[in-house]
């Protein structure tokens, strides 16, 4: 069927654009946004749709450049039906969840995923890029991930099958998660608390949180093992190769590699996907120039570019 076709209690929305609903502030119209009001919803409606259409999963768009042509698919963007946190032995989290309020929850239980609480986004998204930071990943606390697949069929997933790696899973093709189930070690709330404080204190330090920004741009070209844990001390950085090329506050339009963190691209107002996007791969031009490294984008792109852009295609095209 086509998807005005199918019966939902969600909400359906044709020609959506969808600028407002990432942090860059920017992207073309999806062909439908579907927000789903529950697990059953979702199910049905894969189950009905015609299997020719696309769709994109989109959680809150922190770390997304939508391209300016839109995308050619139902975007699915989970929102109040799946945001729940369930504390128990162990702590389940809905896919719509923000990362940073299921660190706080599970600090004020005394469980420790503290972790997650200066990464952008929901807990869908964190699993699926394997998010972390000082040391911490999805990887080491993942039990199992509650999805669904095109068929409006149910699965759990053990985090074994996801091949969690740096900031990539195998979630298989199609799949929706719903929910995720995390082991959390046990710790006193108001030292997790105190150690939460510390982490942002030093991210703000360290990164332009108060810009509009989609997180980190490029991995970093090496010192991660393929688990998905860091290496040392000494491993090469991302922003350190930009900043080596003189990349620092480089500008394109209303697109800016941040002054403060030169591994943050940044609207600093008024950009389109395709200034963010050429500015990107303008650096990595530089770099792999001035140094021999290749970076490789940690922000998701998708969609279609605009009539004038001249950009190169994306490994996948929705």
């Amino acid at each position: 069927m086509q998807p005005d076709q199918i019966a939902i209690r969600g909400q359906l929305t044709p020609n959506r654009p969808l600028d407002s609903l990432t942090w860059l502030r920017v992207g073309g119209p999806a062909d439908w946004l579907f927000q789903p009001a529950d697990e059953d919803d979702l199910a049905d409606f894969l189950r009905q749709l015609a299997p020719d259409i696309p769709i994109f999963p989109m959680g809150v768009g922190s770390n997304l450049i939508v391209r300016d042509g839109g995308i050619r698919a139902v975007v699915i963007r989970l929102g109040r039906g799946f945001n729940g946190i369930d504390i128990a032995e162990h702590i389940t989290a809905g896919a719509a969840a923000l990362d940073a309020h299921v660190a706080r929850k599970a600090a004020d239980a005394g469980r420790d995923l503290t972790f997650l609480r200066t990464i952008p986004g929901s807990i869908g998204g964190a699993v699926r890029m394997n998010a972390g930071c000082y040391g911490s990943y999805v990887k080491g606390h993942l039990i199992e991930i509650t999805a669904i697949d095109r068929a409006g069929a149910r699965h759990v997933i053990p985090a074994s099958a996801l091949n969690l790696a740096y900031r990539q899973s195998d979630l298989p093709e199609g799949m929706v998660i719903t929910a995720a189930r995390f082991h959390a070690p046990k710790g006193d709330p108001a030292s997790l608390h105190a150690r939460m404080e510390e982490q942002l204190a030093k991210r703000d330090a360290t990164q332009p949180t108060k810009d509009r920004s989609a997180g980190s741009t490029f991995r970093n070209p090496a010192g991660f093992s393929s688990t998905g844990q860091a290496g040392d001390s000494h491993e090469l950085k991302a922003w350190k190769v930009i900043d080596d090329a003189g990349l620092r506050g480089a500008r394109l339009g209303g697109a800016q590699m941040s002054p403060k963190h030169p591994n943050f691209l940044v609207n600093v107002g008024g950009a389109s996907a395709t200034e963010l996007e050429a500015l990107g791969e303008e650096v990595r031009k530089r770099v792999f120039q001035s140094s021999g490294h290749s970076l490789h984008w940690e922000i998701m792109r998708v969609g279609e570019a605009g009539p004038d852009a001249d950009l190169p295609p994306l490994e996948t095209e929705f």
